[in-house]
């Protein structure tokens, strides 16, 4: 069996993140360790975590991205999972992550989408059927392999190593989870899995404002990787490299 790491990066979430903690300390596959990464909390996040008996460590520089990086980096799992604070995971969800890992090439990044808990059931159906999958169907075509949900997704250490210095590591205002799909190397893809699931939080579609947020982030990360590499030239070198290797993602 490999050996899993789980990441939970976190910023003042302490109330959701012991309610995820909590979902992985009853999964039927625990992980070989989880680690939270607190991101300048002023709440009682480190409470939390020592509650639970978890590795916390500390990235000042404020961001989700920063936040993932350090913790990717400080993961010694061969597996790196990644969940959000107010993700809630199902009891088989490391259980069944490891066996797609596994089973998927070892250069496959695997993810899925999300159910959502709170707000009411109009904001919840927006977020299944219009933000998750307008996500998924907008950046496949963007990006030729489907994009990696945040809350849900894992890498092989392997891939993390190539790529930790490809991410944008120190923007306040990157997605990671988009960033880090834009910045796959040709020989590398993702598997969306419809029926890998967790649940999250409507919580950023429930005010305009934050929705505003998460839309000027997106820009931010288009914006960012665009200049570092056009997109119908990523696109081309995927499609190149295609044509000489075969489908990416298996270790060519």
């Amino acid at each position: 069996m490999a050996t899993i790491s789980v990441v939970i990066p976190s910023r003042n979430d302490a109330v959701f993140l012991a309610n995820c903690l909590k979902a992985l300390a009853q999964q039927t596959r625990p992980p070989d360790e989880t680690l939270v990464v607190d991101n300048a909390s002023t709440d009682h996040t480190a409470a939390v975590c020592d509650a639970a008996g978890v590795r916390r460590i500390v990235e000042p520089l404020p961001g989700v991205s920063p936040a993932t990086a350090c913790g990717f980096d400080a993961a010694s799992g061969e597996i790196i999972a990644r969940l959000d604070a107010d993700s809630v995971p199902p009891p088989d969800w490391l259980e069944r992550l490891e066996r797609l890992v596994e089973g998927a090439g070892p250069l496959t990044a695997v993810t899925g989408p999300g159910d959502f808990y709170g707000s009411n059931r109009l904001t919840r159906w927006f977020a299944e059927n219009i933000y998750i999958d307008g996500y998924r169907w907008s950046m496949s075509g963007l990006l030729g392999h489907p994009p990696l949900f945040g809350s849900n997704f894992a890498v092989r250490s392997q891939m993390w190593k190539r790529l930790r210095e490809r991410m944008n590591r120190t923007g306040e205002r990157i997605h990671d989870d988009l960033d880090l799909s834009y910045q796959l190397t040709p020989d590398m893809t993702v598997l969306w899995v419809e029926t890998l699931r967790v649940g999250v939080s409507t919580r950023p579609l429930e005010h305009w404002h934050a929705v505003g947020r998460r839309l000027s982030m997106a820009w931010t990360t288009y914006r960012t990787d665009f200049e570092q590499e056009a997109p119908w030239r990523r696109k081309r070198a995927r499609r190149d490299w295609q044509a000489r290797n075969g489908p990416p993602g298996q270790g060519h």
